[in-house]
This record gives structure tokens, C-alpha cells and sequence, in this order.
């Protein structure tokens, strides 16, 4: 069976480097069986892909693809206190906010770019309970952040 980091490699993709904090906070925290992450903004290289509003500055679709990347980011930082992808027993919850023109309301499909990145790396395991929320604002103007909580190993 594929491990999570082989998949990712399916999938033309590798876990980049934790992003870096940017305030009083730490990227994951593991306690007993459970990874909780911080909320993962689209950094690439330890920039913003993209800035703005969705539906407004930046499309749906391209949000999707930015919440894929705030995905990784955050798994990058699950495995950064479990070792590796292989301790992740199960994706329990993602949180994810999206900010958004005043009539977008398509914040849904926006987050299923986590989501189905998570379904791709962890099959059965990657299902879980999900909230999608429209804000006003995001970090460094950032159109979408992403949170996830792991069962792990």
C-alpha cells in the first residue's frame, strides 16, 4: 500500500517546508492522539500565491487551487510533529474561511480543493467533518485559510 508522501508524489506534489509564523503561534500542536493545525494561508515558498477577495479579485476556481495549496501547507506542519504522513490515522475535521466579495456564496466548493486533496493523499481516512466559512478579511490578504485536526498515531 502507497504511503501519503507516495501519493502526494502521484500526484506531481511534495510537502514544502512548515510556513512560517506570522504572529504569536506555533504552525501544529500534537496533544494525545490529536494534530491540531494553525490556519494554513496559500503560501508557496513562504509567500502569498494570490491576494483578494473571491468572487471579486480572485475566481472560484482559482480559490479551489489555493485551498489545495493551504491543505498541503497544513499537512506539512501535521507531519512536522508526527514524522511523517504515515502516523495520520484519520482527517477528522477541516475548518476552513474564505474570504469573499460580499455576493459570493460559493465558499463549498472553494474548500473541496482541501478536501479532495485530503480524500487523493488518505482515501477512507481523509473523509471528515468540514466547515466552510465567507469572512470579510483574512490574514495578509489572503483569499482562503485552511485548519484541519488529525487523529494520529
Amino acid at each position: 500500500m502507497a504511503t501519503p508522501e507516495e501519493r502526494l508524489a502521484a500526484l506531481g506534489l511534495s510537502l514544502p517546508e512548515v510556513p512560517a509564523p506570522v504572529a504569536a503561534y506555533v504552525p501544529a500542536v500534537r496533544t494525545g492522539a490529536h494534530v491540531y493545525t494553525s490556519g494554513q494561508l496559500p503560501t508557496v515558498e513562504g509567500k502569498l500565491a494570490v491576494t483578494g477577495k473571491v468572487g471579486a479579485e480572485v475566481s472560484a476556481e482559482e480559490a479551489y487551487d489555493l485551498a489545495r495549496i493551504c491543505a498541503l501547507n497544513a499537512l506539512a506542519a501535521i507531519a512536522s510533529v508526527t514524522g511523517d504522513l504515515s502516523a495520520v490515522v484519520r482527517i477528522v475535521k477541516v475548518v476552513a474561511f474564505v474570504a469573499s466579495a460580499p455576493d459570493f456564496t460559493g465558499q463549498p466548493q472553494v474548500v473541496n480543493g482541501a478536501s479532495e486533496l485530503l480524500g487523493e493523499v488518505f482515501g477512507d481516512a481523509g473523509k471528515h467533518a468540514r466547515s466552510a466559512v465567507g469572512v470579510a478579511a483574512l490574514p495578509l490578504g489572503a483569499p482562503v485559510e485552511v485548519e484541519i485536526l488529525a487523529e494520529v498515531r
